[in-house]
Parts: structure tokens; C-alpha cells; sequence
């Protein structure tokens, strides 16, 4: 794929990010697009490796190795070499219902496994893609599509992330009436405010798809909080099938003394917020905010970057962030061969960014929360943290133990949970009489995404568990597919 030699003609290069202290100013995007020339030479540095292990999307070690939906990566590396862009785009759009998500958000585990990156840099798989589907936008390619015959089939898909939308897409496109119901004032879940706006702009990018949807045919119900304003046993008379894609949106709390205390909020809860005033023009109006406090975000990840980055941007004193896990080796290790997720030491934007402003990395590892402390007034004004070792019990499970003689108290007037999510909220799944697995996920087979109750299919997080953006539209093509299976007794679906 690609020009034969182009991988030894050409070395690995990304646009350069807007400045840290620059972009830290706004809420825009802060990736800029690479110029065309540029692109055309990385997609030259595909390999034609014989086994595209890029697109092959399995897991290795319980992590994502290869692109989950399967994207036909080396064909696109070697129309955007040739300057095919519209072509490029055809082939994107076969797999991936929104490549400008993906392009932005994903981590690239298509990377992680691309055959190059054996020895040397990978081929800039994720840059290329966005700008594909960014041209394609540029160019009025991108039109609605609305499916050319109606099946008279109704369904409801309840959640409207990327396994919802994806769902929806999908069962429009084979012709079925399609609703989504999005218990938020917006649609988007996930994307709409999971994800802050400097990495997924809101207005540009992400309403830009919902318009185009809607213009397909897509019906979308918003404030539809399902158990409350919304009667679940509807979508049991009313509709022929229903696909739930309501996330795994239970956090993980930490417990710990103290809990109780005013200014310690769950990560979503204070992106949801800010993202809310940011679409409302007026960023600085959000109910929690970091202007002039030490915030600590506890957990990794990158909704642990999101807190970060976000509080750079209200203009917190300082930010420290908590890790329970030891710093990554800066190299691969042994143990984690290609093609592998790579476990490596990353700074994220909002690392670069607090390390521009403070000096340096603000995370700290193998490090817990041993209480919350609190003013007069009932917010918390300081953490007391203290040191662990990862040690195996008598189970042969590695747990952490705190070590002591290590505590220490940190200032904090803003904390922030960012330590993942349990599962879905249980109460839509009680209402239905829905059957969930031992981690409290529905419980429906991969490739299937059959409840048990028949005619209702499950995909996404509240399925799998919590995962990436990519294999959540994974699941939701998957269970669309297997949705107008039932419907029709065969599918087109891929």
C-alpha cells in the first residue's frame, strides 16, 4: 500500500499542537489539520506489510490491538497518497459511521499494532483519518442520505452516544423508523458531554452529525429520562424492537472519610457542567468551577486528562493528579510485545498543558486517598494521601497496600472523582425485568446482542463495560445488524 519505499523515504510527522499556554486560553480545538503535501507522504509510509494487523481490531491481553470496526486502513493510506480524497472517503465511511469522532477521540490502538511501528514510528493512521472525513465535510461530500424505501418498522434505540448513533444510523439506513430517546437536554451522550469541547468541538463537529442524522430520517427525543418522564413498558408496545445503549454511567467512588464534604464531584458530573455553560457562550458560569483552587483529579486515564485540561482552562492556582497504578516504562517492555496496546509513559494535552504552567508532569503515582479533610464551612479544603505497593494476597490478586510513614496532605479546594464507572444505572434494566451479568452489565452475547426479552438488543458500554469510543460504534453497527435480522429474517447490515 502506499509508495513501496515510502516508509523509508519518509519519517513519521504530525501537525504541531497549538501552544499549551496559548490553547489554554480558550475552549477551541487545538489540533490543526497537516497540509496536503504532508499528508500524501505518511499515507506513502504504509507498508505493504501482507497482514494489515492495523484493522484487524482483536484483544490482546484484555486491550484493544487493531481497529475494532475494522477500518480499511491501507486502502485509504494509499487513495490519500494518490490525492483520491473522494474515493478515500467512500472507504471510511464503510466502516465507520463517524470517522470525525473517532479521528479526534480514539486513542489509535490501529497504531499501536500498525506493522511499521515494529521498528520504527507508525504510519499516522488517526491524523489521516480525521482528514479525510474533515475534507470530505470541506468538499460537500458529506450528504444526507435518507434510505430509499421505508420498511414500516419502528424502533427505539434509548441512549444517544456512539453506540446509540451508531445503532440508529445504522437501522435508518436498512429503512426502519428510527427514534432516540436521550434522558439529557442535548443528544450526543458521551460525546456531547463526556468529552470536553477543546477535543471535540460541540457546535462544529459533533451538532454538525446530529443535524445530518435527523436529516436522514432519525427522530430524536430529548429531556427522556426513561423510569421517570418516560414509561419503559412503551418500548415494549409501541415499537417492533429496542436497542439500549445507555452507557456505563455508575462512577467509581472513593469512599474514604470525609466523602461528605461540599467540592468533591464526579468527573462527569463537573465536565457535564462546564461543557453546558461553554455551549451557552459563557464558560465561566459553570456551577463548579476551578478559577484561583488547587484542584486534584484522582484517576487516570483520559477522563482524567478532561479534568486536567479542564481546569487549566477555568484558571485553577494548581492541579495535581493520582494515580493508583506505577508510572509506565518509557519503552515497551518484555511483557507487552507488539502488537500489543503499547504501556508506555504518555503526557496527554492536559499533562503538557499543567506541565507548561506549573513545570511539570502533575501526576503522581502509586499514590491512594487516605480521607477528605474539611473547612468550618463543610468543603473540603485539603486531601491526605499516602504511598502503595502492589502486593499479591493470599489469592494470588494483586491489591494495593498502603505503605507506611508515607502520608501527606495536599491543599484542595476542588476534587474531582475520574476512576471509571461500574456499569449502567440499574433502574431501566429492573423496570424491563432485563437479566445483567455478575459485573451488573446487560447480559446479551457479543456478535448477537440479544436480551432476554425478545425484540431488545443491548450494545455498547452498558454491555461490554466501560470501553473506547471505537468499540462502542463497533457494538452499535453489530447489534443494528443483528436487530434487522429479527425484523426482516435476513439483513444487508454489515
Amino acid at each position: 500500500m502506499g509508495k513501496p519505499t515510502g516508509f523509508i523515504e519518509y519519517l513519521r510527522e504530525l501537525p504541531v499542537d497549538r501552544l499549551p499556554l496559548e490553547r489554554v486560553r480558550d475552549w477551541k480545538e487545538f489540533h490543526p489539520h497537516t497540509e496536503e503535501r504532508k499528508l500524501h507522504n505518511q499515507g506513502a509510509r504504509c507498508m505493504d506489510c501482507g497482514v494489515p494487523f492495523c484493522h484487524t481490531g482483536k484483544l490482546i491481553s484484555g486491550m484493544a490491538s487493531g481497529c475494532p470496526i475494522h477500518n480499511l486502513i491501507p486502502e485509504w493510506n494509499d487513495l490519500v497518497y494518490r490525492g483520491l480524497w473522494r474515493k478515500a472517503l467512500e472507504r471510511l465511511h464503510k466502516t465507520n459511521n463517524f470517522p470525525e469522532f473517532t479521528g479526534r477521540v480514539c486513542p489509535a490502538p490501529c497504531e499501536g499494532s500498525c506493522v511499521l511501528g515494529i521498528t520504527n514510528p507508525p504510519v499516522t493512521i488517526k491524523n489521516i483519518e480525521c482528514s479525510v472525513i474533515d475534507r470530505g465535510w470541506d468538499e460537500g461530500w458529506v450528504v444526507a442520505e435518507a434510505p430509499r424505501a421505508r420498511t414500516g418498522k419502528k424502533v427505539a434505540v434509548i441512549g444517544s452516544g456512539p453506540a446509540g448513533l451508531a445503532a440508529a444510523a445504522q437501522l435508518n439506513r436498512a429503512g426502519h423508523w428510527v427514534t432516540v430517546f436521550e434522558r439529557a437536554d442535548r443528544p450526543g451522550g458521551l460525546l456531547m458531554y463526556g468529552i470536553p469541547n477543546m477535543k471535540l468541538d460541540k457546535q462544529e463537529v459533533l451538532l454538525r452529525r446530529l443535524n445530518l442524522l435527523e436529516q436522514e430520517g432519525i427522530k430524536f427525543i430529548c429531556n427522556a429520562h426513561v423510569g421517570e418522564n418516560v414509561e419503559p413498558q412503551i418500548f415494549l408496545k409501541e415499537y417492533d424492537a429496542t436497542v439500549i445503549c445507555t452507557g456505563a454511567t455508575q462512577p467509581r467512588d472513593l469512599p474514604v472519610e470525609g466523602r461528605n464534604l461540599a467540592s468533591v464531584h464526579f468527573a462527569l458530573e463537573y465536565l457535564t457542567a462546564n461543557t453546558k455553560a461553554v455551549l451557552a457562550g459563557d464558560p465561566d458560569t459553570s456551577p463548579i468551577h476551578a478559577r484561583g483552587k488547587d484542584v486534584i483529579v484522582i484517576g487516570g486515564g483520559d477522563t482524567g486528562t478532561d479534568c486536567v485540561g479542564s481546569a487549566m482552562r477555568q484558571g485553577c492556582r494548581n492541579v495535581v493528579q493520582i494515580e493508583i497504578l506505577p508510572k509506565p516504562p518509557m519503552e515497551r517492555q518484555p511483557d507487552n510485545p507488539w502488537p500489543e496496546w503499547p504501556k508506555v509513559y504518555r503526557m496527554d494535552y492536559g499533562q503538557e498543558e499543567a506541565a507548561a504552567r506549573f513545570g511539570s508532569d502533575p501526576r503522581i503515582y502509586l499514590t491512594t486517598v487516605k480521607k477528605y479533610v474539611g473547612d468550618s464551612g463543610g468543603r473540603v479544603k485539603e486531601l491526605v494521601t499516602v504511598q502503595i505497593k502492589w502486593d499479591k494476597n493470599e489469592k494470588g490478586q494483586f491489591v494495593p497496600k498502603e505503605q507506611p510513614g508515607t502520608e501527606r496532605t495536599i491543599p484542595a479546594q476542588l476534587v474531582l472523582l475520574a476512576m471509571g464507572f461500574l456499569g449502567p444505572e440499574q433502574a431501566l434494566l429492573k423496570e424491563l425485568g432485563i437479566e445483567c451479568d455478575q459485573r451488573s452489565n446487560i447480559k446479551a452475547e457479543h456478535e448477537k446482542y440479544t436480551t432476554n426479552l425478545r425484540g431488545v438488543f443491548a450494545a455498547g458500554d452498558c454491555r461490554r463495560g466501560q470501553s473506547l469510543v471505537v468499540w462502542a460504534i463497533n457494538e452499535g453497527r453489530g447489534a443494528a445488524r443483528e436487530c434487522d435480522r429479527y425484523l426482516m429474517g435476513s439483513t444487508d447490515l454489515p
